[in-house]
C-alpha cells in the first residue's frame, strides 16, 4: 500500500468529489480514480459509494479513513523529524573521554558544535581506553578518545596528537632538580599509575620492562587529581603526559624521561560497521577538521 494512494483517498473524501480532489492535486481525475479503485482492490472493500448523485463515504470507508488519517499525520511526523535531524536542529553524540587526557582543546570543539547547531545534546563519559574501545564496539558510545594502537579489523581512526610522558615526583625527592631522568633510575621507586582499564598501565609496565626492571606499584587509580595528590604525599612518583605535566599544583615537579622515553598517541575511534546518527557523523567531520587545522598549526 502506498502513502499516496491514503493521501488521494483523503482528498477526495475531503472534496466528495474524484474532479475537485485531483484538480487541488493537480493530477488527472482518471489518474485519482484508477488510485483510488486500486486501493479498494487491494483492501477487498468498497470505500465509495458511486450510485448516488453525491459521492459518500461507506461504513468501511469511514473506518479507513479514520485510520487513514493517522498514517498521514505520522508520516508527515516522521518527515519531519527527518529533516530536523538532517538539517541537525535535533540528535546526541555519545562520545568518551580519557580522565587522563588533557581536554580543553577538546572540549571547545564540542561547544564550538553546539554553539552552531544548539539543539545538538552531548553526553561525555570518563573512561580508560580499553573501557571506551569495549564501549564504542558494543554501541554504547558513538565515538571515542583513546591511546592508540586500537583493533583496526574493528575501528577507524583519526591520530591527532603524540607527546610523551614524564616523571612526576614530590620537589623534595633526590630526582627532582634534574633536566631529564634515565627510566632505569627508577628501578627502586614506588610507582602510583592509572589502573588496569587504562592502555598507559599496559605502556608504562612494557617501557620498564624494557629497561631491564619491573616497577614496583604501590597503587592505582582512575583519577589523575588522586595520583597528583599522592604524589604531592611522598607516597611515590608517577607518569603523566606531558600536556598534563603543564597544569600541576606547586606540590610536584615534572621531570623527563629519556632511554627510552615513553609516549602516548591519541585518537578518535568509531565502528567500522556500525550505525551512526547524522549528527554524530557531522561532529566527526567537524571535529576531525578543526583538529588537523589546530595540530598542523603547531
Amino acid at each position: 500500500m502506498d502513502i499516496k494512494h491514503l493521501q488521494y483517498f483523503i482528498e477526495v473524501s475531503n472534496f466528495n468529489s474524484f474532479s475537485r480532489a485531483a484538480d487541488n492535486l493537480f493530477i488527472t481525475q482518471p489518474s485519482i480514480s484508477k488510485m483510488i479503485k486500486r486501493l479498494e482492490t487491494e483492501l477487498g472493500i468498497e470505500l465509495f459509494e458511486r450510485s448516488r448523485k453525491q459521492l459518500t463515504l461507506t461504513d468501511a470507508g469511514k473506518i479507513i479513513l479514520e485510520q487513514a488519517k493517522l498514517i498521514d499525520k505520522a508520516f508527515k511526523n516522521l518527515e519531519t523529524e527527518l529533516d530536523n535531524l538532517t538539517g541537525l536542529k535535533k540528535g546526541h553524540i555519545r562520545i568518551g573521554l580519557p580522565p587522563i587526557f588533557n581536554a580543553h582543546t577538546f572540549l571547545e570543539i564540542v561547544g564550538e558544535y553546539h554553539e552552531k547547531y544548539p539543539g545538538i545534546t552531548f553526553q561525555l563519559v570518563e573512561d580508560g581506553s580499553k573501557k571506551i574501545e569495549e564501549d564504542v564496539g558494543n554501541n554504547s558510545l558513538d565515538v571515542g578518545v583513546i591511546v592508540l594502537p586500537t583493533k583496526n579489523e574493528i575501528f577507524d581512526h583519526f591520530s591527532f596528537m603524540e607527546e610523551d610522558l614524564k616523571l612526576i615526583i614530590h620537589p623534595s625527592h633526590p630526582l627532582a632538580e634534574r633536566e631529564e631522568v634515565n627510566l632505569a633510575e627508577l628501578a627502586n621507586e614506588s610507582f602510583i599509575l592509572f589502573n588496569k582499564d587504562f592502555v598507559l598501565n599496559d605502556r608504562i609496565v612494557y617501557s620498564c620492562n624494557s629497561a631491564g626492571f619491573t616497577p614496583h606499584i604501590i597503587s592505582e587509580s582512575s583519577q589523575q587529581s588522586f595520583i597528583e595528590e599522592m604524589v604531592a604525599s611522598k607516597l611515590g612518583v608517577s607518569l603523566l603526559p606531558e600536556s598534563v605535566c603543564h597544569n600541576l599544583n606547586k606540590n610536584v615537579r615534572s621531570v623527563k624521561v629519556v632511554n627510552p622515553s615513553i609516549s602516548w598517541k591519541l585518537a578518535i575511534i568509531w565502528g567500522k560497521n556500525q550505525y551512526m546518527s547524522f549528527a554524530a557523523k557531522e561532529w566527526l567531520h567537524f571535529t576531525i577538521e578543526r583538529l588537523s587545522k589546530i595540530y598542523q598549526e603547531d
